[in-house]
């Protein structure tokens, strides 16, 4: 598996969310972010579309019953920027942690133009 894509973490919010978890979510994290980066094609279990966003994705990562989410975009195809991440508590995605992604994302995409 040749690496695929570049991670690139925006300002500081992926660091944050990544320094305050335990080592086995930290390995957890890992193993999904090299699937990411190195798979063809992502599996969806790992990575899905943020509907009705235009280009703001989830990565999933699952582990011991807790499931934690990290926002991301893609940029010049080959490049996945991460934003904020957190652990997801209720069914649905918290409208607040993606308006944060959006935000995010659009201030990303200012500041690279």
């Amino acid at each position: 598996m040749d690496q695929a894509r570049v991670l690139i973490f925006y300002k500081h919010y992926f660091s944050e969310f990544f320094d305050a978890l335990n080592e086995h979510l930290k390995e957890k994290i890992d193993y999904v972010l090299f699937v990411v980066t190195h798979a063809d094609r992502i599996p969806e279990k790992f990575f899905t579309h943020i509907e009705g966003t235009k280009g703001l994705y989830e990565i999933r990562v699952e582990a011991g019953g807790n499931i934690f989410r990290i926002f991301c975009c893609f940029d010049k195809g080959k490049v996945v920027v991460l934003f904020n991440g957190f652990q997801k508590k209720s069914q649905k995605t918290p409208k607040n942690e993606i308006d944060i992604a959006l935000r995010l994302m659009g201030e990303y995409f200012d500041q690279n133009r």
